[in-house]
């Protein structure tokens, strides 16, 4: 696989200008390295702008010009618009990343039909974090990368996210918990800052605070891998404020509520 690959982008939504983003301010590749198609061209010419990406008219010319075909439509559409590029896509120098959440190596085998056997397929579900490099990419197991292939895609991703490695039955719990849970995570941090500001905290340095706190303590874990609970004690004193404000939390099921939102996506 070339060291310097062209990577392409077959929609160019939130998520794929958060990705670009990120490789691109992490130096991973340049602007000019990546390319891009969307329905709306004036505003593709716009977005891409940005980065420096150069905005292409159609997926045929995105999977002509790219090493890298990173799949970033919505799911409905991918059968449409993929299954016509399946002999362009059969090419072993080529490989595609799919971001789209449900897809997976077996739909996409479905899909290709007797071309799938010659299509490199990596699939994955990534969240906005990757813009600034503190993303998670869960990853499915199973894929059809040669190992060239699986190198580059860890060369790519791995300075910007977690690359996270599930089997296909847990994809989507794993990306709830990564990708739907951020949404979750900014209403806690902005209910912090509202309590901030309830006492007299300026909001932007009481939502500077938040975010930190919510970095840091991410950042602990991964470091040390000390169980979440023993991290909490380690705040909590005898008799102190702390846990004064963890018993409030537990009397008002904090825990079941953020369980309760995984069931409702879940189910």
């Amino acid at each position: 696989m070339t060291t310097n690959p062209t990577i392409g982008f077959i929609g160019y939504g939130n998520m794929a200008q958060a990705i670009a983003r990120g490789l691109v301010d992490a130096g991973v590749t340049s602007g000019e390295r990546i390319v891009a198609c969307a329905a709306h061209y004036d505003k593709l010419e716009r977005t891409t702008a940005q980065v420096g990406v150069r905005p292409l008219h159609t997926p045929a010319e995105v999977v002509a010009a790219a090493d890298v075909v990173v799949v970033a439509i919505k799911p409905y559409q991918i059968e449409a618009v993929l299954g016509p590029l399946a002999s362009a896509l059969a090419d072993p120098d080529k490989f595609v990343v799919s971001i789209a959440a449900g897809w997976d190596l077996a739909k996409y085998r479905a899909l290709f039909g007797d071309a799938a056997d010659g299509i490199h397929i990596q699939c994955t579900v990534p969240n906005t974090p990757m813009a600034v490099g503190k993303g998670v990419l869960v990853t499915e197991d199973e894929h059809t990368l040669t190992d060239g292939q699986a190198a580059l895609f860890e060369a790519l991703f791995g300075p910007i996210s977690l690359i996270e490695r599930v089997d296909a039955a847990h994809m989507t719990i794993a990306m709830t918990i990564s990708g739907c849970a951020p949404a979750f995570t900014d209403m806690y941090m902005e209910a912090l800052a509202d309590a901030g500001v309830k006492y007299g905290l300026q909001r932007a340095t009481a939502y500077r605070l938040a975010a930190k706190m919510v970095e840091g303590v991410g950042a602990l874990y991964l470091a040390t891998e000390t169980h979440p609970g023993a991290m909490k004690d380690a705040v909590c004193s005898p008799g102190g404020t702390t846990i004064r404000g963890v018993s409030q939390l537990e009397k008002d099921g904090f825990r079941g509520a953020v369980i309760d939102a995984v069931d409702a996506i879940q189910g």
